[in-house]
């Protein structure tokens, strides 16, 4: 059984190619990158800029439970996971979290890519504030995706 992760937040600029670096394997035959990355625009609101701030220790935690409750739930045996989260301000177009996965299979990717990234909206310690074009800013309320059960 192989099992390898990264997780971390990060006070500097985030890189897909370290996530790729680290999930690339012959062991592994789906790869799934996600970035997450700061828009012109919200809410009828011009962007220029986001700010994240949160409890360091407890994100690091959060990610750990996350994953071990992935593998849990999911029980995908052979898999590599990297997960970083920035902090701090954040231009336009920048990347503020990257969650990269490697499986056996791409179901498996798939599903376990969305799993991450569904769960640290939801329980993780990480706030941000949007930076507007009016020279204003505002601190969001956390807005994760809700699936209804089928």
């Amino acid at each position: 059984m192989l099992h390898t992760k990264i997780i971390d937040i990060k006070n500097s600029k985030l890189s897909i190619q370290k996530a790729e670096n680290f999930i690339s394997s012959h062991d592994y035959g789906a790869s799934i990158f996600f970035t997450g990355t700061v828009r012109n625009q919200n809410n009828d609101q011009i962007v220029t800029g986001i700010t994240y701030d949160s409890h360091d220790e407890l994100v690091i935690k959060s990610f750990e439970e996350i994953y071990d409750k992935a593998n849990q739930k999911l029980n995908i045996k052979n898999k590599s996971v990297f997960i970083e989260h920035a902090k701090g301000y954040l231009t336009i177009g920048e990347i503020s979290i990257v969650i990269a996965v490697a499986c056996k299979h791409r179901d498996e990717a798939y599903i376990l890519s969305r799993y991450i990234i569904e769960e640290i909206k939801k329980r993780s310690p990480i706030w941000k504030k949007e930076h507007y074009n009016n020279k204003e800013s505002a601190w969001l309320k956390g807005n994760p995706i809700l699936h209804e059960k089928n």
